[in-house]
């Protein structure tokens, strides 16, 4: 029996709001398409590299996805987290779903590099005033670069090369 636990309204979801920026070439933080997700960079580089994977189905729970669906979704993450490594050479990546906040599941991939201020802990340790400075929202160059080397490693990834699009905007 599938169970599913009650969600907010999809007509009211950040993450819904984002993927219909994707849709119409105006989410400047977009990388690429897969089959069950997008790909995007975070607005906010404290982590170099932190990258999202959003759901293209507004489902709140990993388990209420079919089964073929999940399998995908979490195998085509795990390629986004290979070209996350490859692109951005971290120490270390963390992987999270949550969905407190914005109950439409979104992997977050969090690239924890030698200068991280505290590598032992979690992102979330680190105070968002610091983590969501606007010096570290990248400038438009910057933040073009980085979409290259991600998508550039993306394409490298077999089992994904095939599903992956990236529309320049």
């Amino acid at each position: 029996m599938k169970v599913v636990l009650q969600s907010h309204n999809p007509e009211m979801c950040l993450i819904c709001e984002r993927i219909d920026l994707i849709r119409e070439g105006k989410n400047p933080f977009f990388v690429a398409e897969a089959k069950t997700g997008f790909v995007v960079l975070g607005d906010f580089q404290f982590f170099r590299g932190y990258t999202l994977f959003l759901s293209k189905e507004h489902t709140r729970e990993l388990h209420e996805l079919d089964p073929e669906t999940r399998k995908t979704f979490v195998w085509e993450m795990s390629e986004v987290a290979a070209a996350v490594i490859r692109a951005f050479i971290p120490v270390k990546l963390n992987y999270e779903l949550l969905g407190n906040t914005d109950e439409h599941m979104h992997w977050h991939l969090f690239p924890r590099h030698h200068d991280d201020p505290s590598p032992r802990g979690t992102v979330w340790n680190i105070d968002r005033t610091i983590r969501n400075a606007e010096s570290v929202r990248p400038d438009s160059d910057t933040l073009e670069s980085m979409k290259q080397q991600l998508l550039n490693e993306l394409k490298k990834s077999s089992t994904i090369v095939s599903k992956i699009t990236d529309t320049k905007h």
